[in-house]
């Protein structure tokens, strides 16, 4: 007899349903899963049928053929164990084969019966809710990350017993309720704030800016000058998440198995800091089947590479189409894949090899081993980060200063007030937030300088040898300098302080 079932795999980052088709036949027993299985799809034989036998089913001793379909999408994960299961029961009519039909599950099975959590829940909800599912059967486990998706009501089940008494409504499977305004409000918040910073007070306007505009931005400076401590306090200043923008963040780390416990949603801004051994894979994703990389884990949130000029070249280079696209591309003999990678740069380096380039302390490097330090880091790289600033070392007075520098609430009400005319600024483009995102045809629109501004961009782009997109670039932190302080024009000073922002890295290389 043939039954169906609905499951779902990843694809990507996104959910995509698979149609589980069981057919029990005449025959020698044997046990047979068809429709481009991967490993941990086809080992599900010996788990479902050691689950079934523990849970007090009869096990059918006959010919037992599994379809995946669509049979060329490649299935992945061990999530189709739940859902083959019942299929079997309802091949053996131990389930009404129309009730499972209308049913979608996805969940691994233990031995003993139990229902596993299992990676990629989320995208897999979000697609049964998509195709009109109104119910979804899920592992106790998962249920809180599932249960975040409106529309489709989520299932809970401890063991294949429960699933299958709540199918044949023996038991109660009261759907399970999550509050998206609780979880907001009872995120914790961050443990370190800007007010913890003492001087650094040029570093922190610019990174006020940075973050209002999403502007990625290089810190360089001497070790113990504080480029670690201040990009790690960036996501404090960063607006609070929209649910929007937590679905998405979410389901990459979904994907990943990487949702902290117990906790559904990802309810704050990540930070990802990758140590500069990790690979290109790494960073920007890949491998057998493709998964996300470091730049996605990042998404909608804050990259940090500390010791940026330690990293592979090869590395860095993968970084130039992240950087321009804001989602990353991988694309393999089988299959192309989109990862969203919609993050905010920040990298910090030392200005040569013995750190006290441009410090108080004398500097023992020769005029070779620093331009070799610095050309670890190409000219099209730089050429793509908005923002190159020296940070100084701390003097001793400022140290030891008692008074608490701005906090980082006071800081983030201001770069959220000027995000909020970004967003007014774009009404028929939803997915233009931030002034980093705008379009060259954008700039003659909100970017327009007059006389002055001209013949001061101009002065800067040949003294500074600025290339055609360091120039857009500049036009862009100008926007946001304006933004912030509400002027609809882009007047001289403002103008005058975004140049300041790429003359650093003059000091260090010639092709900035």
């Amino acid at each position: 007899m043939l039954a169906k079932i609905m499951c779902g795999t990843v694809v990507g980052v996104d959910g995509c349903l698979v149609e589980v088709e069981i057919d029990i036949a005449l025959g020698l027993p044997t046990f047979t899963i068809v429709g481009l299985a991967e490993g941990a799809v086809r080992e599900s034989k010996d788990r479902v049928k050691a689950a079934i036998k523990n849970c007090g089913y009869d096990f059918p001793n006959r010919r037992i053929t599994v379809n995946l379909a669509p049979a060329d999408l490649k299935k992945t994960g061990t999530g189709f164990d739940l859902p083959i299961a019942l299929g079997i029961l309802a091949s053996s009519k131990i389930l009404p084969i129309e009730t499972v039909a209308a049913t979608c599950a996805a969940g691994e099975l233990s031995l003993d019966g139990g229902v596993r959590a299992t990676t990629g829940i989320l995208p897999v909800v979000m697609a049964a809710r998509k195709a009109g599912y109104a119910m979804i059967l899920v592992p106790e486990q998962n249920a809180k990350e599932a249960a975040v998706v409106d529309g489709i009501d989520v299932i809970p089940a401890k063991t294949l017993h429960q699933a299958v008494e709540i199918l044949l409504k023996k038991q109660n499977g009261a759907p399970y309720q999550v509050n998206h305004a609780e979880i907001f409000n009872n995120s914790k918040g961050y443990d370190i704030d800007f007010s913890e910073v003492k001087g650094q007070e040029n570093i922190k306007r610019a990174l006020e800016i940075a973050a209002t505009g999403k502007h990625n931005i290089l810190l360089t400076g001497p070790p113990g000058s504080g480029k670690t401590m201040l990009a790690r306090r960036i996501p404090t200043i960063l607006p609070d998440f929209s649910f929007a923008e937590a679905l998405e963040t979410t389901k990459i780390y979904s994907v990943m198995g990487l949702l902290p416990e117990n906790k559904g949603l990802i309810t704050s801004r990540p930070f990802r800091s990758p140590h500069h051994t990790i690979s290109d894979a790494g960073l920007i994703g890949g491998g057998h089947n493709p998964r996300p990389g470091e730049v996605s884990l990042a998404h909608n949130g804050v990259l940090f590479l500390d010791e940026f000029p330690e990293f592979k070249r090869n590395v860095l280079e993968v970084l130039r189409q992240p950087l321009e696209d804001r989602e990353v591309t991988i694309a393999r003999a089988a299959q192309s894949l989109k990862f969203p990678a919609d993050f905010m740069l920040v990298a910090a380096m030392n200005p040569c090899f013995c750190s006290f380039l441009g410090s108080e302390t004398e500097c023992t490097c020769t005029p070779n081993q620093i331009q070799r330090y610095q050309s670890k880091l190409s000219g099209p790289l730089l050429d793509r980060i908005d923002m190159h600033l020296e940070v100084p070392s701390i003097k001793f007075t400022e140290l030891t200063d008692i008074k608490d520098g701005e906090t980082s609430a006071d800081i983030r009400a201001r770069v959220s007030k000027a995000q909020l005319i970004q967003k007014q600024r774009f009404p028929k483009r939803p997915t233009t937030y931030f002034n980093s995102q705008m379009r060259t045809a954008d700039l003659k629109h909100h970017c327009a300088l007059d006389p002055g501004g001209l013949q001061l961009l101009e002065k800067a782009s040949d003294r500074l040898g600025l290339s055609a997109r360091a120039c857009h670039r500049i036009l862009k932190i100008a926007r946001t300098i304006a933004d912030l302080t509400e002027n609809e024009n882009i007047t001289p000073a403002h103008l005058a302080e975004a140049i300041q922002y790429r003359r650093t890295g003059k000091k260090y290389r010639n092709d900035i």
